[in-house]
């Protein structure tokens, strides 16, 4: 496990600034926001504390870098992906397809929406939840529904994301992921609408 690695004296290692945001997500999904803190990463990663300075003056700055790392590359990125498909429904089972996928990395998640109140993490968690919603939204609007249906459609999708990486992570082996049925359910209407 990361954190409980230790390394011999004088086996200093360098790091450049994304190897920091790298070493931090990991040490945020196995602890949580405590986990984020400059000296026992720079002694688990095999290098100086001035090598984490050199990049990041403080602890709220590798935090904030570590959060929009995690910003970029678990909603742009996967926007991005989503968006070479075709079809709004194609984009949907994409979107679902990646997101609830049991393999994908929900701790995460998990710890920065623990430390919500963090100011630091507060303001990118509303980004993120701000950009994936009104991402859903637009969605569902292409599918057919009016604005306000497609924004609780949108808000019913992501509570579903969310409570998907809940249970992944307290009861892994209970829960299966619910691609199909989630598109089928959440897009039912604008079908029969469309139809």
């Amino acid at each position: 496990m990361f954190l409980n690695r230790t390394v011999a004296y004088g086996s200093v290692v360098r790091r450049n600034r994304n190897d920091w945001t790298e070493i931090a997500l990991r040490a945020l999904a196995e602890g949580g926001l405590q986990a984020v803190a400059i000296e026992p990463l720079a002694a688990r990663a095999g290098a100086t504390k001035g090598s984490v300075y050199h990049h990041f003056p403080n602890r709220e700055a590798l935090l904030k870098a570590t959060a929009e790392r995690w910003e970029r590359e678990h909603t742009e990125k996967v926007i991005e992906l989503v968006e070479a498909e075709q079809t709004p429904h194609d984009k949907l089972r994409t979107l679902f397809g990646t997101v609830l996928d049991r393999d994908r990395e929900g701790s995460v998640e998990l710890a920065l929406l623990a430390g919500a109140e963090n100011e630091v993490i507060a303001p990118v968690l509303q980004r993120v939840t701000k950009k994936r919603i009104g991402y859903l939204a637009e969605l569902f609007e292409q599918l057919g529904f009016d604005e306000d249906h497609a924004r609780k459609r949108a808000l019913i999708a992501f509570s579903l994301y969310l409570g998907q990486v809940q249970m992944f992570a307290t009861v892994p082996g209970l829960v299966e992921p619910v691609l199909d049925e989630a598109v089928q359910v959440l897009t039912q209407a604008a079908v029969a609408h469309n139809a």
